[in-house]
């Protein structure tokens, strides 16, 4: 039986999700290669064509790649993990074709129309500084993200909560252990010497209430930055049709404050709180065994949630109007307790990992521990940011973008979204990688080349690099630069390895027919 046959829709509707999504890492792997090349003195795009390929990158890397990875995973895992059937495929196929309207649309707008006002869009610089035309275009193609996003967020929930049996847990239960209160309760009764009647285990398993936090920032962030869109749509049209409104009918500041906070919970609700779900979902399956401490694991999760929504301010320290009380509470203290929070993370699951010994080195642990080195490293470079006078000497630097947001996102949430993927891929396929050499190169690929790039760039910023800057004619930075570009290449490596590997195993044919029929693969 062709193996097209074994797969169930909810199969095919995962894997969908993530053959674009690496299909979209692969498309920004091309952008940051072009990038480079211009940042070695080469006029290869010239500054214009630079710096909208600089605005769609982060697009395609975020919301192309790394949420359309997210997707599909928890699409497959969500139903698998609650013992449910998904709420609705046909929204999940309508969000599958959303996400990649999207982040096309946001690709045209930039590398065709020139679109570049950056991921930053601070007001009112896509209105005063971008043809109507591509600010038009980049406006729906967000919103058309967003919307997607949304259908996310909806789906999940509706899988989580709906009923199947009358001995299915109320409501209310569910949410209080789906936001992780259940291990803060917990913890607070043996605190205080209160016993339970009767024990029970968790409503929910804990990589649920991780995915259930994660899609709750996830949530706001959608309506967040849908609504941005929805500002840009507005003001592009009216400019196209000779009415144009006045940028000052919106506050720079206060923009900055609300786009900032939809923004940063991206980073909240994807890099951190998915990865830790990730993560606790690996260790389970690796070790066979609850995690360590659950609870105390829980209620980290709950804790997250609050402190998530309070963090925002630490991208704006530099900001001269931004007012300092704000900048000390939000932008230090509280920015502080996302590495308690993360740590903890990484402390349960290593704990378990270190309890089950002897354990063997695969492939999708070696990936989990190569993650876990980014979130260390990327989050002592966070830390270092998160302070208000190294800031204004580091924050528009080239060390905002290396050391913390290249090596989390490289290292941190890639390395922990491939190990999931090498862990669930054969659990959704039922068929095992062909080679465990080019999985080998894959991970000291990345590892490697995510570490030397982002350490290269950490350095020209310590010298004083600009980050959105072109420097022709300069060569104060080229030797960075010249070590960047080498370190990318070895990235691009890792991930041709990946891809032959995957398609060696499944073969062409199955993944074309996830998408097109094939009558062969019919007979």
């Amino acid at each position: 039986m062709n193996l097209i046959h074994k797969l169930s829709n909810l199969d095919k509707i995962a894997l969908r999700f993530v053959v674009f999504a690496l299909l979209f890492f692969g498309l920004t792997i091309i952008e940051g290669s072009m990038m480079r090349v211009e940042l070695c003195n080469v006029k290869f795009l010239g500054s214009e064509h630079y710096f909208a390929v600089l605005n769609a990158h982060p697009i395609v890397g975020i919301f192309g790649y790394g949420f359309m990875l997210v997707m599909g995973a928890f699409y497959y895992l969500i139903p698998t993990l609650m013992n449910k059937k998904l709420f609705s495929e046909k929204l999940a196929t309508i969000n599958f074709i959303l996400m990649i309207s999207g982040v096309m649309t946001v690709w045209l707008s930039s590398f065709f129309l020139r679109y570049a006002a950056l991921y930053t869009n601070y007001w009112p610089l896509p209105v005063l500084r971008s043809p109507p035309l591509s600010l038009l275009v980049y406006g729906a193609g967000i919103l058309l993200i967003m919307v997607g996003m949304l259908i996310f967020c909806f789906n999940l929930f509706a899988t989580i909560f709906q009923k199947t049996t009358d001995h299915d847990k109320p409501l209310l239960a569910l949410i209080i252990s789906g936001i992780g209160l259940d291990g803060l309760i917990n913890l607070l009764r043996r605190m205080f010497g209160i016993k339970e009647k009767h024990h029970h285990p968790p409503d929910v398993p804990l990589p649920v209430v991780a995915i259930f936090r994660g899609t709750i920032d996830t949530l706001l962030d959608a309506v967040v930055l849908g609504g941005v869109a929805v500002v840009f749509i507005v003001y592009a049209a009216s400019i196209l049709l000779g009415k144009a409104l006045p940028h000052t009918l919106i506050d720079p500041l206060l923009y900055k404050n609300v786009y900032w906070w939809g923004l940063d919970l991206i980073a909240d609700g994807l890099v951190l709180i998915y990865v830790a779900g990730t993560w606790y979902l690996l260790t389970m399956l690796i070790t066979k065994r609850s995690i360590v401490a659950e609870n105390v694991a829980r209620a980290a999760l709950f804790i997250e949630l609050i402190v998530s929504w309070n963090v925002w301010s630490h991208h704006l320290l530099s900001d001269q109007p931004q007012p300092l009380l704000l900048k000390f509470i939000s932008g230090e203290l509280i920015t502080a307790l996302e590495l308690v929070t993360t740590g903890i993370a990484i402390f349960c699951s290593l704990a378990t990992l270190w309890k089950a010994r002897p354990l063997k080195m695969t492939i999708p642990l070696k990936f989990m521990l190569g993650g876990m080195t980014g979130f260390v490293i990327g989050a002592v470079a966070g830390i270092v940011q998160a302070d208000i006078g190294v800031n204004r000497v580091i924050h528009n630097t080239q060390w905002v973008i290396g050391p913390h947001a290249h090596i989390m996102m490289l290292l941190g949430l890639s390395m922990t979204l491939f190990a999931g993927l090498y862990m669930i891929f054969p659990m959704v396929t039922k068929v095992e990688l062909k080679s465990q050499r080019l999985a080998d190169l894959h991970f000291w690929c990345n590892f490697i080349g995510s570490i030397g790039m982002s350490m290269a760039m950490g350095y020209a910023g310590l010298s004083g690099m600009l980050r959105r800057t072109l420097y022709f004619g300069e060569t104060k930075y080229l030797s960075h630069m010249y070590v960047a570009m080498f370190f990318g290449m070895i990235i691009a490596v890792g991930y041709a390895a990946m891809m032959i590997n995957i398609i060696r195993s499944v073969g062409v044919k199955t993944l074309v027919s996830l998408f097109i029929r094939i009558p062969t693969l019919e007979k």
